[in-house]
């Protein structure tokens, strides 16, 4: 009964757990994570899940550095440091938006900094009264990943150097490879070519990039796969058909007609980008409008029990022997207040209105709410690497967008009042999602849930502090929306708020095409989990892939197809898939903490250097021959 209940943690264990140390530790990473995600998720569109490469490091750290480590103290280091990632994909995902609208020139510290925060806890508050509903009454819930990190933290007991030599090895690789390409031009940044087919641009190839493979390897084959058949999709059908579909279904786009008007083969990859940006990524938008939708229809049971569990008064409950479990009501009503009474004074801020103001305010509390429980659910499901927030957000601008046009709101006041609400709740669903499985992991290895739930909020604060010095560094380095740094989601967020309330056209027949294709895809997929099919087909990854340049899709691929090759090999391959997730891990890191620092150096007035000249491609070549032949020992059986 006791070994039951610590494993759900309801009772304290004699080991330590919440020590300065631990606190130092976790808020720290925080930091440091939450900055290397801008970087990736800009870049790529997503980010990868911090808490197995956290918990690897605090294991190493507290057993090897301070050798009388716990897992329990680890377990509290990755609690606080996995927020930094979450917090990070919240904010990248739509506060640039407000820069591309043209509403901010440069990122204001303090607005970005609530925002975050205000999301953040928020997204911890909300899930607390679904703690129970989905850790402890939902056992149809797998939580892969909850599950995975608590297998890494007790086999981190033993803190094995070959994990520190796979993150180190890792990280060596994604830096060496970003400051040779970003920093010394030593090679050419992908290896891609567009040319005319019957007058229409086929384009194919890969960024170089270490994240871009090592994300593949992380998510796996069957994610990877799906990201670029949506690629193909995009790319290869619906772009080559565009000069059909666009004078029926985006028929008021001067943007598309301006791109299919374009020609001659020395503009095709300007002309496939165009036509990409301005066609293709709608139909992205329709299909994750609908897994948005699909993902809160799936979870409105849980989100019954939930109400339920906050009608009764989850905080004044305490189990037998008067242990506490979560953060007292009192804390998370004041917390919660304060979060929303924030949020109000920045939506007046946007828009100068009280009125709009209030209505933002409602809608962003409705949203957040209900988004919170979708994450949770998802989290629970397929992991916090695989949750749909960009189909939750897409969702949640849709809805503000369509309340507040109706409401007679129009211009710059409509667009910044949308995006400010969809920058709260995706960072409220992103946090969400990343405290379920951090309490579920917590809740396997005994650790106590308020003092996780405690920690992320506190790590919530620290990595909002570095958002946007980050994000401003980018913009200036590279240009946030432009090839090195597309950031697909925030120019989609824009896009949409333009053509609500600004003088651009939306493809609604573009979107309405992607909705078909979505819900096509979810209807294949109830058929194959009706027939107990092994292989499912999961919606989010395949709208992601319309949307990502392709070049982003192919190196993902290979680093799906590099990790399934390790996995064939029973327990030997998933010791060496271990390695390898640890090593892409660490490749993610270096070559987004080398990209900060480029941008850094950049910001400085330091120039990048083109030492490669006309042998960049050559170099590029060397470059992916490196990162195959890196990975795949990575990932190889010893």
């Amino acid at each position: 009964m006791n070994e039951s209940r610590a494993q759900e943690g309801l009772v304290s264990t004699s080991e330590s757990e919440s020590t300065l140390r631990a606190w130092l530790l976790g808020l720290g990473l925080a930091a440091v994570l939450g900055a290397a995600n801008v970087y990736l998720g800009l870049k790529v569109g997503m980010t990868v899940s911090a808490s197995i490469p956290a918990a690897v490091l605090a294991m190493l750290i507290l057993r090897r550095v301070f050798r009388d480590g716990t897992v329990l103290e680890a377990n509290l280091v990755q609690t606080a440091a996995s927020s930094g990632e979450s917090l990070a994909a919240g904010i990248l995902f739509t506060v640039p938006a407000l820069v591309l609208i043209g509403y901010w020139q440069a990122f204001d510290y303090w607005t970005t900094a609530l925002i975050a925060i205000a999301g953040g806890w928020l997204g911890v508050l909300f899930m607390i009264p679904m703690r129970r509903v989905f850790i402890e009454e939902s056992p149809e819930l797998p939580f892969p990943e909850g599950v995975a990190c608590a297998s890494v933290l007790r086999a981190g007991m033993d803190a094995s150097p070959g994990a520190a030599r796979a993150v180190v090895e890792g990280g060596l690789l994604g830096g060496l490879v970003k400051l040779a390409i970003g920093a010394f031009g030593l090679a050419a940044g992908g290896l891609e070519k567009a040319f005319l087919v019957a007058g229409r641009p086929l384009f194919i190839g890969a960024d170089l990039s270490p994240a871009l493979v090592a994300v593949g390897v992380i998510v796996r084959i069957e994610v990877a796969a799906q990201i670029f058949l949506g690629g193909a999709i995009g790319w290869w059908l619906a772009l080559p058909a565009l000069p059909e579909l666009a004078p029926l279904l985006a028929p008021g786009s001067s943007a598309l007609a301006a791109a299919l008007a374009s020609g001659g083969e020395a503009a095709a990859e300007e002309r496939a980008y165009a036509l990409w940006s301005h066609g293709v990524r709608y139909v992205g938008v329709g299909a994750m409008a609908v897994g948005g939708i699909a993902a809160l229809v799936r979870v409105r049971a849980g989100l019954d029990r939930a109400v339920q569990e906050l009608r009764n008064g989850w905080g004044r409950r305490a189990p037998t022997g008067g242990a506490r479990v979560d953060l007292s009501a009192g804390w998370i009503a004041l917390l919660a207040a304060a979060a929303i009474a924030s949020t109000a004074i920045v939506y007046i801020r946007f828009t100068g209105s009280l009125g709009i103001a209030l209505i933002a305010t409602g809608l962003m509390v409705t949203a957040c709410f209900f988004f919170v429980g979708v994450a949770s659910y998802i989290v629970g499901l397929v992991g916090n690497s695989n949750s749909p927030v960009s189909g939750m957000t897409i969702t949640a601008v849709l809805a503000t967008g369509g309340v507040l046009f109706l409401a007679g709101y129009t211009g710059m006041q409509g667009m910044v009042a949308t995006l400010g609400v969809a920058a709260v709740v995706c960072c409220a669903a992103c946090t969400a999602g990343d405290i379920c499985n951090d309490v579920k992991t917590g809740a396997i290895v005994g650790a106590t849930p308020w003092r996780q739930q405690q920690i992320q909020l506190v790590g919530v604060v620290v990595a909002a502090l570095v958002m946007a010095p980050v994000l401003q560094l980018l913009d200036d380095a590279y240009g946030i929306g432009s090839r090195e740094l597309a950031a697909p989601q925030a120019s989609l967020f824009a896009s949409l708020a333009r053509g609500f309330f600004g003088d651009e056209s939306l493809p609604w027949g573009l979107v309405s095409l992607g909705a078909a294709i979505g819900s096509a895809v979810l209807a294949v997929d109830a058929g194959l989990a009706r027939r107990g099919a092994g292989m499912r087909l999961h919606l989010m990854p395949i709208a992601v892939g319309m949307y990502l340049p392709l070049g982003l899709s192919l190196p993902i691929l290979i680093g799906g197809l590099i990790g399934s090759f390790a996995r064939r090999g029973g327990s030997e391959g998933a010791a060496a898939a271990e390695g390898g997730v640890l090593f892409a891990s660490g490749a993610v890191a270096g070559e987004a903490l080398v990209g900060v620092g480029i941008a850094a150096l950049a910001a400085l007035g330091v120039e990048r250097l083109a030492w490669g000249g006309a042998w960049q491609g050559l170099g590029a070549g060397v470059v992916a021959l490196i990162l195959l032949t890196a990975f795949a020992r990575a990932v190889r059986a010893d």
